[in-house]
């Protein structure tokens, strides 16, 4: 029994216990964020990806997915959650050889748990204030790194590790001991996060396969802009609100199927913004400033832009942050004074109105919405829809 045991009056558990729960729970983060990248990849690749735990607004996982937060100096947080439980299980590795005496490297894994902790709060606080909406495997995350943290203290206090500022000089000088075995680990850790930023492709960031220009556009009957076939073979009417997530991942889908098809397939475009203050539908605030986004767009049809504005406000939507009517009116060609105007245009608010009657009268709830072949399809459209779809478009 070690004297910070007995002076405790609590007589500690073997050490490999300690040591295989550390393990374990770094074993445990690294296959939990290991899930989470993949889930990341699948929420921007995946058209009808749903995470297990998307269950309301408030705890959806693929929500805080599709934030800009999620993405971290160039890499998703998941992967560098999956490096961060690669490095503390290398580092924990050290304290099982015979030489750290059952007292070696946990300070030092103390100070890593709490830099991992300390991030687990900042991200918490990012779900709660900015995102509005918590991952349920993140917060398996955060438990694993404040039980690692706890073991760590646990694992001084039992063993009497020593003071922490002359334990951590320990733990330095006894991996400088380690040097022709943790360099060369630790320096392959490292050229693996370089690697992996140098060579990811930024999957997360939509953008279309074409300027719109590019294709075929016009007016349906009704007015409404389309853009794609003149004459298509199949025509995709989506209800879509700039601040949805889904609704951006599908209509960059779509246009890459416009781009492979550009004499087969047509899409319509009808607003349908999720914003309280605009919808009769949205019953609290929720994707506030949707409306505004949707009468920019409309001034712009006006001016024959529609698409330019529609791809930038996309954009805009998805980088997290407000619009910039001049930022965003000289990089279409519209001058900002008339897009500050449109907000208050009383055509545009009716033409806006017009759409969302429509879909309230398809008793549509949420987007994106689709009508294809006069089905209507709410949230995305099935596999087996879509794989008719390609089959009349190879065969058109």
């Amino acid at each position: 029994m070690t004297a910070g045991a007995r002076r405790g009056g609590v007589s500690p558990l073997p050490y490999r216990i300690y040591l295989g729960a550390a393990l374990g729970l770094g074993l445990a983060g690294l296959l939990v964020s290991a899930y989470l990248a993949v889930s990341h990849y699948w929420v921007y690749t995946d058209i009808n990806h749903r995470s297990f735990c998307a269950i309301s607004n408030a705890i959806n996982c693929d929500t805080v997915s599709q934030s800009p937060y999620s993405i971290i100096w160039g890499l998703p947080v998941p992967i560098w959650g999956v490096f961060g439980y690669a490095g503390i299980l290398l580092l924990l590795l050290f304290a099982a050889v015979p030489s750290a005496g059952r007292t070696r490297v946990w300070t030092l894994a103390f100070v890593v748990a709490l830099v991992y902790s300390i991030s687990s709060i900042a991200l918490a606080a990012v779900s709660t204030f900015k995102i509005g909406s918590w991952c349920i495997l993140c917060i398996v995350t955060y438990a694993i790194n404040l039980l690692l943290l706890f073991t760590a203290w646990i694992v001084r206090r039992r063993f009497h590790v020593g003071p922490a500022l002359a334990a951590l000089s320990e733990d330095a000088r006894f991996m400088a001991r380690k040097a022709r075995v943790a360099a060369p680990l630790f320096a392959c850790l490292v050229s693996a996060v370089l690697v992996t930023r140098g060579l990811i492709p930024a999957y997360w960031e939509f953008k279309p396969p074409q300027s719109p220009a590019r294709f075929q556009q016009g007016h349906t009957g009704d007015g409404l802009p389309w853009i794609g076939a003149e004459d298509p073979k199949v025509t995709i009417v989506e209800y879509a609100d700039y601040q949805c997530f889904q609704c951006k991942k599908m209509h960059f889908h779509l246009r890459e199927l416009a781009a492979r098809y550009p004499r087969a397939l047509r899409i319509v475009h009808r607003h349908y913004p999720m914003d309280d203050q605009v919808n009769f539908v949205v019953k609290e605030p929720f994707h506030v400033g949707s409306g505004k986004m949707a009468l920019l767009a409309i001034h712009a049809e006006a001016a024959g832009k529609f698409w330019e504005m529609n791809d930038a406000l996309y954009a805009a939507a998805g980088a997290g942050r407000n619009v910039d009517l001049g930022e965003i009116g000289a990089a279409i060609g519209i001058d900002a004074r008339e897009l500050a105007a449109a907000l208050e245009h009383p055509y545009y608010r009716e033409r806006l109105a017009l759409d969302i009657r429509s879909g309230m009268k398809l008793r549509i709830l949420g987007t994106p919405s689709y009508i294809i072949d006069g089905e209507l399809y709410q949230g995305n459209i099935p596999p087996e829809v879509m794989d008719r779809i390609l089959r009349v478009l190879e065969a058109g």
